[in-house]
């Protein structure tokens, strides 16, 4: 059944570098944190269990990866949430991964999307090994997506996800300074010309010496922003009407109008 509104709340988390216990036992407090105002979904930042990313990457996402998922599982079987679990550095087939994993509120794991764009600047593609699948989900009848931080730059990504039916794209991210204007004009761009609700979750502080610039947000399918954070940890939370997305394709019919023979390159 599809439902007309959803809670949702967003953790935004100071990621220790390079120590998953940490991490794992902060998470954890978070997110009971947050459920105590019954939301029907918490979304979690990027790599929030290593942090991005220690130089011996491969030992700790050997070791982190699958304590963060049997965590996630518990929690969103626990406290009957959809956890949208940010993403963990993680290890498989024997290829380190940035990998955003989904939990209904049975805590079965829905959707396992690994980063497709690897940001060659930081040498992340030198470390991890990059996704090759677009992954969509549902939560209480809508459709979903997920993306990680530097996807956001490529909008061929969220379209072929808007194409697909997604309606609510969720974004984790560790996204720095200087560049907090771009995070958040692209996102507006994404919300505006897929006509979908976007929802980030970045992270703050410090990680090998680079500061990230907080400032998750929720963008309307107008393009508005519904409610943005400023650049220290917590939590918001937020109440969506997904009638809304409707009502703006409707009035805008972007889908309907697309002629895409005109721009077709294969």
């Amino acid at each position: 059944m599809t439902v007309s509104t959803l809670k949702v709340a967003v953790i935004q988390m100071d990621v220790a570098l390079g120590v998953p216990d940490v991490n794992l036992s902060k998470m954890e407090k978070l997110v009971r944190k947050a459920a105590q105002n019954k939301p029907d979904i918490i979304v979690l930042p990027e790599t929030w269990n290593t942090g991005y990313f220690p130089l011996n990457i491969t030992e700790q996402a050997a070791a982190a990866g699958e304590k963060a998922v049997k965590k996630m599982s518990e929690l969103a079987k626990e406290l009957r949430i959809y956890l949208v679990g940010g993403s963990i550095s993680e290890v498989d087939n024997e290829q380190v991964v940035n990998t955003a994993k989904v939990f209904n509120r049975r805590g079965l794991e829905i959707a396992s999307y690994q980063k497709i764009h690897l940001f060659s600047p930081g040498d992340e593609n030198k470390f991890y090994t990059e996704g090759n699948k677009v992954v969509t989900f549902a939560i209480e009848g809508h459709i979903c997506g997920v993306i990680i931080c530097y996807d956001l730059r490529f909008p061929e990504l969220i379209r072929r996800l808007a194409l697909d039916g997604m309606e609510i794209l969720f974004i984790p991210a560790e996204w720095p300074h200087p560049r907090l204007e771009h995070w958040r004009t692209l996102q507006k761009a994404r919300a505006i010309e897929n006509q979908i609700f976007v929802i980030s979750c970045n992270g703050v502080g410090l990680g090998n010496g680079v500061k990230f610039c907080g400032h998750s947000s929720v963008i309307s399918p107008w393009g508005e922003i519904m409610q943005e954070a400023e650049e220290e940890e917590g939590i918001f939370q937020i109440e969506l009407s997904t009638d809304t997305i409707s009502e703006v394709r409707q009035k805008i019919p972007v889908f309907v109008d697309r002629r895409y023979s005109y721009y077709q390159l294969f």
